[in-house]
């Protein structure tokens, strides 16, 4: 395979950092913003599908174009922000997501709403591609973890702030203010970010025919066809779900044949040779599967094992993305503290501990039984978001930055897509008919899905211990396209 060779862009002159606290309001408000499309939106589904009198599975599109839309255009997001100047495509990508967020609100029926939230991913992609990108020109390295805590915080915060602020939105002013009431948010974020944010000197010019675009639109199909694999037929493995991974799969094939004839290729095998990347790659896509069996389980378990109201089960339920917000900043100043590789190691250990003390916790145990050990895993989730993050981020050449964070989410958004449908299987299987299943049967299920989460991120853990560089070596003497040193 051709290695990457384009040149090593000019750093921009680092006297000119922005005002801090300013440049971290732009990007937090960058990196809520995302989250906040999502969880707002989830809530407001039934409000829409009466509005338009549409059935449950049209309805659905308005979640599942906003998903696809970012799952199939992230990396390729983040390249173009290397290439055409990062800080120019998170502005792109602010005003893209805070106009479609704008039309959402104004939709005058279904196809057009699904239309905007399609566009509003797109915008979504740029953000959350970039946000991450552009904190190696924005803040001193070795305040980089603080900073990735600050932005997983954040992100915590706008999953948690979703649902309950869109109920009281649709309650009070109808389905359109959840929509409309983020427009100002976005205007705000747009103008922090045009007046703080440092510029960056693009990696290459598009005279240059340096953007693959050939090989970014096969990433994107194959993306797509595994994104709608995983979503169109629930838990169920069907035909269709067969046809759509069989394609996905041919597509990644002619995508990585694609890849060793261009001149400047999207991704390169020889990234892979960089073990905190495979590490931090591939962890991410475990732990955020085992996140989504959160979610995905937990309301089960507490409504049918634990008899509980909805109100209560949303309460419960927001225990894990609060504890997530309050331990991010904590878990960035550990991360500078001890190191990247240490907080990794001691994120994925609680993560473990709390699963397996969810897979053997009796329904008896009641609420505490469950919010104690979740507790425990969504704070350990904290620690390795904030380390990991900032363990594949930290060194990377400034050439490279938006790609890496492109790439990063992009294997956590396939994690919490495999989650949903994987995962939920195995609580379909081990609880029996859900619809039919007794409190004694939804409990088997939670605790056979958790124990196959804790396995999931042991296997990730030993991963990390095997490619951890040891004591005493020297890993910037190792050949990469990606790093000046990995740290």
């Amino acid at each position: 395979m051709r290695a990457a060779t384009e040149p090593e862009p000019e750093q921009a002159p680092p006297a000119r950092r922005p005002p801090l606290i300013r440049a971290l309001a732009a990007l937090s408000l960058s990196m809520l913003l995302p989250s906040l499309g999502t969880g707002i939106a989830n809530v407001a589904l039934p409000a829409v599908a009466v509005a338009f009198g549409a059935a449950f599975n049209d309805v659905q599109w308005v979640v599942i174009a906003y998903l696809l839309a970012v799952m199939t255009l992230i990396v390729g997001a983040g390249r173009l922000g290397d290439l055409a100047g990062r800080r120019r495509v998170l502005l792109g990508g602010i005003a893209v997501f805070t106009l479609a967020t704008l039309l959402s609100g104004l939709a005058p029926n279904l196809p057009i709403l699904v239309a905007a939230r399609a566009l509003q991913g797109a915008g979504a992609a740029c953000m959350m591609a970039l946000t991450m990108a552009v904190v190696g020109e924005t803040v001193p390295a070795n305040r980089t973890g603080r900073v990735m805590g600050l932005l997983g915080t954040m992100s915590a915060v706008g999953t948690a702030l979703g649902p309950g602020l869109g109920g009281v939105l649709i309650t009070v002013f109808g389905w359109r203010a959840v929509f409309l009431a983020v427009v100002p948010l976005g205007l705000i974020a747009l103008a922090l970010a045009f007046w703080t944010l440092p510029g960056s000197t693009p990696a290459v010019t598009f005279a240059g025919g340096r953007f693959d675009g050939v090989g970014t639109a096969l990433l994107a199909i194959t993306l797509g066809t595994y994104a709608l694999a995983m979503t169109i037929e629930g838990n169920s493995f069907g035909p269709l779900t067969v046809g759509l991974l069989l394609a996905s799969g041919a597509g990644l094939a002619l995508f990585v044949v694609v890849e060793q004839r261009v001149s400047s290729p999207l991704l390169t095998l020889s990234m892979f040779r960089d073990p905190v990347l495979v590490a931090g790659l591939t962890t991410s896509a475990l732990v955020s599967t085992v996140m989504m069996t959160t979610l995905v389980v937990g309301p089960f378990h507490l409504a049918w094992a634990l008899g509980l109201d909805s109100a209560l089960v949303g309460l419960v339920m927001s225990a894990g993305p609060a504890v997530a917000a309050l331990t991010g900043l904590p878990a960035g100043r550990a991360t500078d503290r001890f190191g990247s590789g240490t907080v990794v190691v001691a994120g994925l250990a609680g993560i473990i501990g709390g699963a397996v003390a969810l897979s053997l916790t009796p329904a008896s145990a009641g609420v505490v039984g469950y919010v104690l050990p979740l507790v425990v895993v969504t704070a350990g989730y904290a620690l390795f978001q904030a380390a990991n993050n900032t363990a594949v981020m930290k060194d990377v050449s400034s050439g490279r930055r938006g790609l890496l964070s492109g790439t990063l989410n992009l294997s956590r958004n396939l994690g919490l897509m495999t989650g949903a449908s994987v995962m939920g299987a195995v609580f379909a299987f081990a609880a029996g008919d859900v619809g039919t299943a007794t409190p004694a049967e939804v409990a088997r299920g939670t605790h056979w899905t958790f124990a196959v989460a804790a396995l999931l991120v042991t296997f990730g853990l030993v991963v990390v211990l095997i490619l951890r560089p040891r004591p005493g070596s020297h890993p910037a003497t190792a050949p990469t396209p990606l790093r000046g040193g990995l740290g």
